[in-house]
């Protein structure tokens, strides 16, 4: 019953665009049709999922498929229906938000377009994780990736864009070549291209091989550092629905990928666990270090992508750890927190996106210099973000401190039972985590501070409103499942079970909520909930009693102006120059030579330092020796035949 639903879910997103592309350039029709087969396609997924979850023995949808190699099969089992779940609830509210964000009367030469292609993503992704056969998988990640790209470079009139598109596709290439090739090896060492049928690979010479190349392929999608170089580009430049779908949903497919490929081996060996916690650990704190250093909103958000896949792979490190050491403790902490963290992430992300939409939406700028004062214009949108950046610091009482509780529940009973060099990975992840919850209170301080606190730094905020009904009516939703999670904890973490069961291939031997301190969570998450209301109150209450408006201190000045506040790159400095070694951050030079200067700026930047000092160096330099090739393509037959001629003689003497 729950592969056809989502069978169902599939036909319903992947036709969801078609009435927009059949019904003209401007009528209303078509997002509208578009957006109520998407919800029903998020109603049949949901179903499909939590019965997955719920549910006992998965069932497998099998049917006829005249391809080489590929056979038409689907099953639900509950790690699948974990991914399942996240993509039927994100996708249907980025629809709705963008009947909004995105209208059709507004977009006439691209809307119908982009709801086609967004139609497209969300039913690929649903197509891959109930795959159960790798031409089928191959078939719904590309369909995916493909789709993606036509969503990100929706404005392609920008130059911008295009050139966030071809990083993208380049990228998104290479990544499927990766899987191409592990797909192969585990063909050769199974002789079969059916996911159940890969367990006589799990004592093959080729177990290296194949986790190296899921890492490099699943990786790159995911966006852990060092592969992470098409993401800043491609967030910042989609729009911010789609930015909302590909961040909370389209990256996890790479650890959906990861923690399916792993699952298959029952005794991995230790360096696999200590390979995705040390990549973790790099993700994580450069990820929100970049992040420091962003100007653009939309960057900003997208590095912090990076710092929380870092946190999903610093779990499921922990848990292959765990089943190299025997330790059913460690495989249930680190990968219920990893599974979890891809939960709460794709809530709390896509709600800041979609925040961060309905500030761009109105103000048109992601630049946080250009921001300031949004709070009074726009208090919703503002609430939410705040919603949003407390969750992704993990401060309670939201869903992000449940996740990272139990990675960090994982790090220390790793640190406190092994001997040799396994606790390791958790004395040196366990205070890069704590480091990384830090820096990103940091962040979040200053762009909520910059963007919504404050007066307005320019013309672009002062005509700023409120996003309408159909935007601010899914970051309602996306703020209350992080509520819900939070305080909830008790009730959600064991749903868990089953797709933690399902990777280690035993049920577990000590329940989840044996292992972690839910319930006292839950009570101190509703108490300082209740706590934060009271004050609230009584602060309204206080200020409503206020004689006037009286203005703040300032520091004698007479006339205190907007630039006088605190911009993004003032407040981060000190950080950025903490990161200064890896972040290379570049600023202009400012000195004063005369008396009498004339007037100067000061810009500050800071770059990708794989992306700009790394690779497009290395491409150009490639390209400026290759350019030397061409003297030998001349258009000449007589040349190309002494070529050939040449070549010839040169193997004779050889042997």
């Amino acid at each position: 019953m729950s592969e056809w639903l989502v069978v169902a879910a599939i036909v319903l997103a992947g036709a969801s665009g078609v009435a927009g592309l059949l019904g003209g350039r401007g009528g209303a029709a078509g997002e509208r049709i578009a957006a109520l087969a998407m919800f029903a396609a998020g109603g049949c997924g949901l179903v499909a999922g939590f019965a997955g979850l719920l549910g006992g023995e998965p069932g497998l949808l099998q049917a006829a498929w005249p391809v080489p190699g590929g056979r038409f099969a689907l099953q639900v089992d509950p790690l699948s229906a974990l991914f399942v779940v996240q993509i039927s609830l994100i996708a249907p509210l980025g629809s709705l938000y963008g009947l909004g964000y995105w209208a059709q009367r507004d977009h006439p030469e691209n809307g119908a377009r982009l709801r086609a292609s967004y139609g497209l993503v969300v039913a690929g992704m649903l197509l891959l994780v109930v795959a159960r056969n790798a031409v089928l998988f191959l078939v719904g990640w590309e369909l995916m990736a493909l789709a993606a790209f036509l969503t990100i470079t929706t404005e392609d009139e920008q130059r911008a864009v295009r050139e966030a598109g071809y990083l993208y596709l380049v990228a998104t290439r290479f990544g499927t070549l990766c899987l191409f090739a592990m797909f192969g090896l585990l063909f050769a060492a199974s002789g079969t291209l059916e996911f159940e049928g890969w367990s006589r690979a799990m004592r093959s010479p080729l177990a290296d091989a194949v986790f190296v190349l899921a890492l490099l392929g699943f990786g790159l999608k995911a966006g852990v550092m060092p592969l992470h170089v098409w993401l800043p580009g491609a967030h910042a430049n989609a729009p911010s629905h789609v930015s909302a779908l590909m961040s909370g949903v389209l990256i996890k497919m790479g650890i959906y990928g990861l923690a399916r490929i792993t699952s298959l081996y029952a005794l991995p060996p230790p360096w696999w666990g200590h390979a995705l916690v040390g990549l973790g650990v790099v993700s994580a704190v450069l990820g929100v270090a970049f992040a420091l250093g962003q100007h653009d909103l939309k960057r900003l958000l997208a590095y912090h992508s990076v710092e929380n896949i870092g946190i999903i792979c610093i779990g499921l490190g922990v848990a292959l750890l765990g089943r190299s050491l025997g330790r059913d403790d460690l495989v249930a902490l680190g990968l219920a927190g990893a599974l979890l963290h891809t939960w709460n992430h794709g809530l709390f992300k896509a709600l800041l996106f979609l925040s961060a939409g309905s500030v761009l939406h109105a103000t048109g700028t992601r630049d946080l210099d250009r921001l300031g004062g949004l709070s009074r214009q726009m208090p919703s949108t503002a609430l939410a973000f705040l919603v949003g950046a407390v969750a992704i610091c993990g401060l309670p009482p939201l869903n992000g401190l449940v996740s990272e509780l139990l990675v960090y529940l994982g790090l220390f009973r790793l640190v406190g039972g092994e001997s040799g060099r396994a606790w390791l990975a958790g004395a040196l992840a366990a205070p890069a985590l704590a480091l990384v919850g830090a820096l990103a209170i940091a962040c979040f301080v200053k762009a909520f501070g910059t963007v919504f606190l404050g007066a307005p730094r320019s013309r672009a905020t002062v005509g700023a409103h409120e996003a309408g009904a159909s935007m601010l009516a899914p970051m309602g939703v996306l703020a209350a499942c992080c509520f819900g999670i939070g305080l909830g904890a008790p009730l959600v973490v064991p749903l868990l079970g089953p797709a933690v069961a399902s990777w280690s291939g035993a049920p577990l031997a000590v329940p989840l909520g044996q292992l972690a301190p839910l319930r006292s969570v839950a009570v101190a998450s509703a108490s300082i909930l209740a706590a934060c209301a009271l004050l609230g109150a009584w602060l309204a209450a206080r200020t409503r009693r206020a004689a006037g408006a009286v203005g703040t201190w300032d520091c004698g000045y007479a006339a205190p102006g907007p630039r006088m506040q605190y911009s993004s790159s003032s407040f981060a400095d000190t950080l950025v120059r903490l990161f200064s070694w890896a972040l290379r951050p570049e600023a202009s030079e400012l000195r004063l030579r005369e008396a009498f200067p004339p007037p100067a700026a000061f810009r500050s930047h800071v770059p990708d330092t794989v992306l700009d000092r790394v690779l497009l160096p290395g491409f150009r330099a490639a390209d400026r020796v290759l350019g030397w090739l061409r003297l030998l393509q001349r258009g000449s037959v007589h040349l190309y035949l002494l070529y050939v001629v040449a070549t010839v003689v040169a193997l004779l003497l050889w042997r």
